[in-house]
């Protein structure tokens, strides 16, 4: 890909179903399509994901030449390129909470959504939608939350966008398992407790590293379980 053809909007209900239509009609891969506000985004597991203006609503089109099998590590690529663009452009430290989460401390700053579309074992399309707290960060019933505003950090949305863009241009064609080291080195230690609700189960372990497809590995008792979906709360390291 030469480059991003970044279309920024004074407001959408949601960036990623620009994408996603525009998608679906042959658009090419390298559309960025940007709202200073969005009214009704998506959130993981079904949430609302609340973007008033000041903060970056942000989402990607991809065609990559990978098996769709492979859908859910472009996560785990947007969550290490997010942490990097932000950690560029102000003095924060983030990590990563599998499978798409940024931290800052232990409140979630940013947010990535996949959609993807498969042509038989390959995927036809990918879309990344990237939501960032720069300015305000939404309340998520027993979630914590945080945006860089409330660290004293102001960013403009157009300048994060433009430095996740080039993070992202530069991981999207690197290996997975080049991509699964970057997040690990970026996510909570081996070891961590957590607990995770998947599948109407809540499992409790302790993390034990990605499978090389990106799945989360959970340590409990006698047993390492792979987890391909699920909501992850960490305990203390």
């Amino acid at each position: 890909m030469t480059g991003w053809r970044l279309e920024v909007f004074e407001e959408l209900p949601s960036t990623s179903a620009q994408c996603v239509e525009r998608a679906r009609l042959g658009e090419a891969a390298g559309l960025a399509v940007m709202a200073l506000r969005q009214t009704a985004g998506r959130g993981s597991r079904g949430r609302v994901w609340q973007a008033p203006h000041g903060n970056l609503s942000l989402s990607v089109l991809l065609r990559p030449c990978r098996l769709a099998a492979e859908a859910g590590m472009f996560a785990l690529l947007a969550g290490v390129a997010v942490a990097e663009a932000l950690e560029i452009l102000a003095p924060v430290i983030t990590t990563l909470k599998w499978p798409n989460d940024v931290l800052l401390g232990p409140g979630k700053l940013a947010g990535i959504l996949i959609d993807a579309a498969p042509a038989g074992l390959v995927l036809d399309w990918l879309v990344l939608g990237i939501g960032v707290n720069l300015r305000e960060a939404p309340r998520i019933e027993g979630r914590q939350t945080t945006a860089l505003g409330e660290h004293g950090v102001v960013l403009a949305p157009q300048s994060v966008a433009h430095a996740v863009l080039e993070r992202l241009g530069d991981w999207q064609d690197k290996p997975a398992a080049t991509i699964r080291e970057a997040w690990l080195a970026r996510a909570h230690p081996f070891g961590t407790p957590i607990e995770i609700a998947s599948g109407g189960r809540l499992l409790q372990g302790s993390f034990a590293g990605l499978t090389p497809a990106g799945e989360l590995l959970l340590q409990t008792e006698n047993r390492i379980e792979t987890i391909s979906t699920g909501e992850v709360l960490l305990g203390p390291p």
